[in-house]
């Protein structure tokens, strides 16, 4: 089930919203806790099984670590936390890279070992990420122990954020589980925002994407220089609308049931660095990694060469948490060298450089690295990168080329400009608030009712309505 499609949007939400409204307070969390499970068991229903496993089986070690503290036995503390780290990430290796595994020994070995691709878990990679969360938080006492099963469960299997985040830490949320308040405003906040996240999916991301898929369906050594383009800037506007889209729909989910999730993406094709685009681009994921790898690691203390070693393992991490295929771990060592270069060479450079200048090479690279990302394999993003610097390409400029970016350039155009902060800026200033503080509801409500019956209209008859993250 995801978030659009007409039956989560008619028959499952306003029944999830009804049951928890009409539940007295003690009961609304196994109310979400219950409603939740169903959402992930909808498409997974197999999987069921190891959701509930991964919440009872962390909800005792946390209370068993905490018990081990309050009787002052670390060795027995530290035993049961390293264990359940350990089976958290082996449950997660397991079903995730274990086919990564083989295929590579087969490949260096002179053996052929027969194994069988599994499936992967939906929102394994972040829901593993929000138990490990709990778990070294508790640990390190920075958070209570949650006694509670029925909240724990919910924190684990929130639906709003449960397969493709934001990751929501524990300690971000833990007085809310017990205490949160619904006002009308906050549910009205968190209309707009599950709004503006499906018109970002459904009518920028999804559009967008189709452009993408008929380009990097070409046959090799018949894409032009303009095809390459046209199809990686499309593919960098899907991915930013289709992850931030959902990531808004989850924070206003969120909001309506009383919780508020952290912000998953700051507008990051403004950025004028690598360092910047980080800062602004999944911030949950490059935060978890803070918190829980750079920062236990040492960070920048201990000299440089330390800094730049736990730099490589968080890059490394980054790139082997999105996928099970080296494309995504040379993606993910690409920008651990790129923010090295900014911080220990070219910081000084970039400082005098004009801003559309720093911002132009932001981009240049930031599309590189989607090369990196959505190619099946690194001969095939190295082809595709020739191809758009000339390399093996079928000249500047084919029909493909000049068809797509015909017919799409005013899609390109929108999404630009819904790309940049002003564009929302200028929309909140007219329409909730003038000079003199006097908002046009009317527009407002004109405006969201128009996202909502668009999108609507186009997924009544889409069969293109993927979200990229779920695979990861």
């Amino acid at each position: 089930m995801i978030f659009s499609s007409v039956f989560f949007i008619f028959v499952f939400l306003p029944i999830t919203l009804l049951l928890y409204f009409v539940m007295p307070k003690p009961g609304k969390n196994l109310v979400l806790l219950i409603c939740s499970l169903i959402f992930y068991a909808w498409g997974e229903p197999v999987y069921i099984v190891l959701m509930v496993f991964s919440i009872v089986y962390n909800y005792i070690s946390g209370i068993e670590i905490d018990y081990h503290r309050r009787e002052r036995n670390s060795g027995r503390m530290r035993f049961v936390f390293w264990l359940t780290v350990g089976v958290n990430l082996a449950i997660l290796m397991f079903f995730k890279y274990y086919g990564f595994l083989m295929e590579n020994i087969n490949h260096i070995l002179p053996i052929d070992i027969p194994y069988k691709e599994l499936a992967l878990p939906v929102g394994i990679s972040f829901y593993t990420f929000q138990t490990l969360s709990y778990i070294i938080d508790v640990y390190k006492d920075n958070v209570k122990v949650q006694k509670n099963l029925i909240n724990f469960g919910t924190y684990i299997t929130m639906f709003p954020q449960l397969i493709a985040g934001p990751i929501v830490r524990y300690a971000d949320i833990e007085t809310q589980l017990d205490r949160r308040k619904i006002t009308p405003s906050g549910f009205g906040n968190g209309i707009a925002w599950f709004l503006r996240g499906l018109g970002k999916k459904v009518l920028l991301a999804n559009n967008i994407g189709m452009a993408y898929d008929a380009i990097a369906a070409l046959p090799d050594g018949q894409m032009s220089v303009l095809s390459a383009w046209v199809g990686c800037i499309a593919y960098a506007f899907q991915i930013y609308f289709d992850f931030s889209g959902y990531s808004d729909m989850a924070i206003g989910l969120g909001k309506m049931f009383g919780f508020e999730f952290m912000k998953n993406f700051d507008y990051p094709y403004i950025s004028k660095s690598i360092t910047e685009f980080w800062r602004r681009w999944h911030i949950s994921l490059g935060t978890w990694f803070r918190e829980y790898v750079y920062i236990p690691l040492g960070g920048n203390r201990g000299g440089t060469l330390k800094a730049i070693r736990n730099i490589f393992i968080v890059w490394f991490l980054t790139g082997f948490w999105h996928g099970a295929a080296w494309n995504f771990i040379f993606w993910g060592l690409y920008y651990g060298v790129l923010l090295l270069l900014e911080k220990y060479v070219l910081n000084r450079v970039l400082e005098k450089l004009p801003s559309a200048v720093k911002h132009i090479y932001t981009m240049l690279f930031v599309l590189i690295g989607w090369v990196l990302f959505f190619s099946p394999g690194m001969g095939d993003a190295l082809s595709y990168i020739g191809a758009m610097f000339g390399i093996g390409a079928n000249g500047f400029a084919d029909a493909a080329g000049i068809y797509y970016l015909y017919n799409y350039a005013l899609l390109f155009v929108i999404a630009a400009i819904c790309s940049v902060p002003f564009t929302y800026r200028l929309f909140s200033r007219t329409v909730f608030g003038g000079r003199r503080g006097k908002g046009h509801t009317a527009v407002a409500m004109g405006v969201y009712v128009a996202i909502f019956v668009l999108s609507l209209a186009y997924l009544v008859n889409a069969t293109y309505n993927p979200f990229l993250y779920f695979r990861f």
